[in-house]
C-alpha cells in the first residue's frame, strides 16, 4: 500500500500570492529510447537530421553534462520515484520479467568459481511503496497520463494506472515494442482477440507506426486537460529493437553520408527522423493550444546510443537460416545497414550497457518559457535523478520528506541563478560488466570489484575536460585523486543502501583452479560430481540434474562436443542464455539430445546456435535412473577459442 501520508504532506508552495493569480504549469517529459548524447544535429551529428530537436534547442537549455544510468529500466526508475538506481533497487533492464516472491533474497545461491564475488540481482518493477512523481501531481490536482514504453514491470500493481496515471497507453511486457508497425499482435486485456502481451495498447489501421501512434494518443490526451494542469509522460519505443523503420526515410539517407566519418547507418537516421517528427507534433499542439509559455518541457534519452547490436562479427556468426522468425530482420538490416551498428557515439567512449561515457551521457534540453533563457548552454553536471525535484520545485510543490529523493532541483540553474549544492553524481552498475563510476567536477572514477578481460584495471580514472574520449588511465599517477573519490563512493553505498557484491566463497584463483579441481566452472545441480580414475561420475540428488558453467564466454555459434557413457540411456538437453539476458529463456533455446543405453563410450558433436555471446550453459544429464559417466566436455567457437574439461588426463 502507498504511504498516503506522503501525498496528503504535500505543501503547495504560494509566493506573495503568485500561486492564486498563476496557473500551475504544465509539464511534458519528453524520453527517446538508446539515443545517444550524438545522435542529433543539436549535439553534432553531421548525418542524423533533427530540425524540431534544434527547434527545441533554440527555445530552452541545453546540457553538455547530463548523466542517466546505461540502461533503461533503471533510468525510468529514476525519473518516477527521484532516487538513485541503488536506493530504489532495479538496477538493469528487466523491467519486462516477472516479479520475484516479495522478501526474496537480492543474491543468487551461487556464483561460478570462476567469479571472485557473488552480484546482487536487480528488482524487476518500480516499488509500489515509492511515491512516483505522478502521483504527487495528481494529488495536486493534475491531470496525468502516460504514453509508450514502461518496463517498470508486468503485474497489474506495478503498471503505469498503479503508479498514478490516470490514462496510459502502453502494453506489457515492454523491453521493445511488440512491432513497430500496426497490427501490434497487443490487445487489452479482456478482447477475445488478446495475445501474450497486455497493457492497454490497440491495434492501429494496418501498417501504422507506433512512434507516430503513441503522438497520437499523447495528442488525443492534451485535447481534453487544456484548462487545467496536466503531466504528459510521453517514452517513445524508437530508438530500440526490433528498429522497424519508414523504408522511404531510410532509402534517402541510404545515398548520404557523414562528413565526420562516424555515423552511417540508415535505419538508425529514419528512426530518429520519425521520433524528430513526434517531437515536433507535440511542440506544434502546445502551441497551437497557447499552452507553450506555460508548460515545462523535458527533453532526454534513458541512456546512451547502442553500438554494440547487428554488428559485422554478430551477422557473420549468426546461425540463424531461412526460415527462422528473425531471418527476414537480419536481412532487412543487412540490405540499409550493412554491418554498421545502430549508431556510434563518437567522440564519446563505447555506448548502451557501459559505464563510459557513451553509455551514460545523454542529452537533456529543458524548455520553460519566462524562466529559462531561450538557446542557452549548460555545463552543470546533472543526472535523471533531478527531474523529480525540478518538477516539484516547478509546480510549487514541496516533498514531505518523507522519501529520500536523492536528486536536487535544477531550477537555481535553469533560472541562472545559483549552483547545485552537490559534490558529485554517481552510477551504479552491478551487472555485465560490473562497476560503479563516480563524476565530480570534472573528474571521472570508475571502480570495478574484479578484473574483466577487456577491462583489466580495477581503478579507472579521467579527467574529462580534457579527455573526453576517456583514453588515458591517470589512476596510477594519481592515487591521491583516486582515494579521494574512492571515498565519494563508499559515502554514496552506505547514504542509498546500495546492495554490494558479497566474496564468492566458491571462488577459486585461475592457477588453483586446475590444481584443486578438474570440475573447477562445472556447477552441479540436483547432482553431486566426483572423478575417479579419470571419469567424472555424475550422480542425481533431484529432478532433472545437469552441470552449469559460465566459463566459455564465446561469441556464437558455438560447438559442444561431450564423451560420456550411461548403461541406463536417456534424453538429456543443452540449454543458455547469453551475457545480455538476466534469465534463461521459457523456450527457444535448447537443444535436445538422446544418450543411447550402453556400457560403450558415446561421442556427441552438438551445434549451438547462440545469438551473441554465451553467458551461462546448462547440460542436462539422464542421470536420474542411474549415474552418467564423462570423461570430457569442451565448449568451441571460431578462432581457436575452446574451454575443456578432460577428466582423463
Amino acid at each position: 500500500m502507498k504511504i498516503s501520508f506522503f501525498l496528503l504532506t504535500v505543501i503547495v508552495s504560494i509566493s506573495c500570492g503568485a500561486a492564486e493569480s498563476s496557473p500551475k504549469p504544465n509539464i511534458v517529459l519528453f524520453l527517446v529510447d538508446d539515443m545517444g548524447w550524438m545522435d542529433s544535429s543539436v549535439y553534432g551529428s553531421e548525418y542524423y537530421e533533427t530540425p524540431n530537436m534544434e527547434r527545441l534547442a533554440a527555445t530552452a537549455m541545453r546540457f553538455t553534462d547530463a548523466y542517466a544510468v546505461p540502461l533503461c529500466s533503471p533510468t525510468r526508475g529514476t525519473i518516477l520515484s527521484g532516487q538513485y538506481s541503488a536506493r530504489h533497487g532495479i538496477t538493469t533492464a528487466s523491467g519486462h520479467q516477472p516479479a520475484g516472491p516479495e522478501g526474496a533474497s537480492r543474491y543468487p545461491e551461487k556464483a561460478s568459481p570462476a567469479s571472485q564475488f557473488i552480484y546482487p540481482t536487480s528488482k524487476n518493477y518500480l516499488d509500489p511503496s515509492l511515491v512516483s512523481i505522478a502521483e504527487v501531481l495528481k494529488e495536486a490536482g493534475y491531470r496525468t497520463g502516460h504514453f509508450g514504453k514502461w518496463h517498470l514491470g508486468v503485474a497489474p500493481e506495478h503498471r503505469p494506472a498503479a503508479h498514478g496515471f490516470e490514462t496510459s497507453w502502453f502494453c506489457v511486457p515492454d523491453p521493445g515494442p511488440p512491432s513497430y508497425f500496426s497490427p501490434y499482435a497487443v490487445q487489452a486485456e479482456g478482447n477475445p482477440r488478446g495475445k501474450s502481451k497486455v497493457g492497454t495498447i490497440t491495434d492501429g489501421p494496418e501498417g501504422e507506426y507506433i512512434v507516430d501512434r503513441v503522438t497520437d494518443e499523447a495528442l488525443k490526451f492534451i485535447d481534453p486537460h487544456k484548462g487545467e494542469p496536466f503531466f504528459l509522460n510521453l517514452w517513445q519505443y524508437g530508438l530500440h529493437g526490433p528498429w522497424g523503420h519508414k523504408e522511404e526515410y531510410t532509402a534517402e539517407f541510404a545515398k548520404k553520408t557523414d562528413p565526420r566519418g562516424f555515423q552511417k547507418n540508415p535505419i538508425m537516421a529514419s528512426m530518429i527522423k520519425s521520433v524528430d517528427e513526434s517531437l515536433g507534433r507535440i511542440l506544434d499542439k502546445l502551441e497551437a493550444d497557447g499552452l507553450a509559455e506555460n508548460t515545462l518541457f523535458i527533453f532526454s534519452s534513458d541512456n546512451g546510443g547502442n553500438v554494440h547490436s547487428n554488428t559485422a562479427e554478430d551477422f557473420e556468426k549468426s546461425p540463424i537460416k531461412p526460415g527462422h522468425p528473425k531471418y527476414e530482420f537480419m536481412e532487412d538490416w543487412k540490405k540499409w545497414a550493412g554491418a554498421e551498428g545502430p549508431t556510434n557515439n563518437a567522440p564519446l567512449r563505447e555506448g548502451k550497457g557501459r559505464i563510459y561515457e557513451g553509455g551514460q551521457r545523454v542529452p537533456l534540453m529543458i524548455r520553460w518559457p519566462g524562466h529559462v533563457e531561450a538557446g542557452v548552454t549548460s555545463e552543470v553536471v546533472v543526472h535523471s535523478v533531478d527531474f523529480y525535484p525540478t518538477i516539484l520545485d516547478v509546480a510549487g510543490l514541496e516533498p514531505s520528506g518523507q522519501q529520500v529523493l536523492d536528486g536536487l532541483s535544477l531550477v537555481p540553474v535553469l533560472e541562472q541563478k545559483g549552483e547545485l549544492d552537490r559534490e558529485a553524481v554517481f552510477t551504479w552498475f552491478p551487472h555485465q560488466i560490473p562497476a560503479v563510476s563516480v563524476r565530480a567536477g570534472d573528474w571521472k572514477l570508475i571502480r570495478r570489484w574484479e578484473s574483466h578481460r577487456e577491462y583489466p584495471e580495477l581503478r579507472e580514472l579521467y579527467h574529462l575536460r580534457e579527455d573526453l574520449g576517456e583514453t588515458n588511465n591517470l589512476a596510477s599517477k594519481m592515487p591521491e585523486k583516486v582515494a579521494e573519490l574512492d571515498a565519494l563512493i563508499d559515502g554514496f553505498i552506505k547514504k542509498t543502501g546500495a546492495v554490494v557484491p558479497i566474496p564468492n566463497p566458491d571462488y577459486l584463483e585461475p592457477v588453483a583452479a586446475i590444481k584443486k579441481s578438474p570440475t573447477t566452472g562445472l556447477v552441479p545441480k540436483q547432482c553431486e560430481v566426483a572423478v575417479i580414475d579419470g571419469v567424472m561420475r555424475v550422480t542425481a540428488t533431484g529432478k532433472r540434474p545437469f552441470l552449469g558453467t559460465a566459463q566459455a564466454k564465446f561469441a556464437g555459434p558455438l560447438t559442444v562436443k561431450m564423451r560420456v557413457r550411461s548403461p541406463h540411456g536417456g534424453k538429456g538437453s543443452l540449454v543458455w542464455k547469453t551475457e545480455a539476458q538476466e534469465t534463461f529463456p521459457e523456450e527457444g533455446q535448447v537443444i535436445d539430445y538422446t544418450l543411447s543405453a550402453a556400457e560403450d563410450w558415446q561421442d556427441l558433436a552438438l551445434e549451438l546456435p547462440v545469438d551473441g555471446t554465451l553467458g551461462t550453459l546448462r547440460i542436462f544429464l539422464p542421470a536420474e535412473k542411474g549415474p552418467v559417466d564423462v570423461e570430457m566436455i569442451e565448449i568451441s567457437a571460431g578462432k581457436g577459442k575452446v574451454r575443456q574439461w578432460a577428466f582423463s588426463e
